[in-house]
């Protein structure tokens, strides 16, 4: 029973995370797109309210969930591939989600850091890894 309330804890974490992850470059786009200061403050606080209030607590909570879910069967768990593949991608995901902090700092003192353009193509970064980790807990194929 424990373990399942934990992987039910540990997706709604996960979908939380990504809802922040898919959201915030896309406040970067409009970010971007602004051409008056009060819009780019408004975008400003927007994106540090999700990062830090919701992003930042979800990818905590998707980590240790996940982490106490793996203590629980350590030895059961390690030795699975697809795991490991997971995990990677899950590092990959925290790397993406470091970087968008470092961005929405970087976009608060200069709006016009990048093009609307990027900002489109770096939102689609986390749609592959939330393919592969979706597939590998499922199909689990090593």
């Amino acid at each position: 029973m424990t373990f399942l309330l934990l992987k039910s804890l540990h997706i709604v974490a996960m979908v939380c995370w990504f809802a922040g992850i898919f959201y915030l470059p896309r406040l970067f786009v409009y970010h971007a797109m602004s051409d008056d200061r009060i819009s780019q403050e408004r975008f400003a606080l927007m994106e540090r309210k999700l990062y830090r209030g919701i992003m930042n607590p979800a990818m905590m909570a998707t980590w240790i969930l996940g982490l106490s879910m793996v203590a629980m069967n350590w030895q059961g768990y390690l030795s699975q591939g697809w795991l490991h593949a997971k995990l990677t991608l899950v590092v990959l995901l925290t790397v993406y989600h470091v970087a968008c902090g470092c961005f929405r700092l970087r976009l608060a003192d200069n709006p016009h850091l990048k093009s609307h353009v990027f900002w489109r193509w770096f939102n689609e970064i986390p749609v592959f890894i939330l393919i592969g980790v979706v597939l590998l807990v499922v199909i689990k194929p090593f």
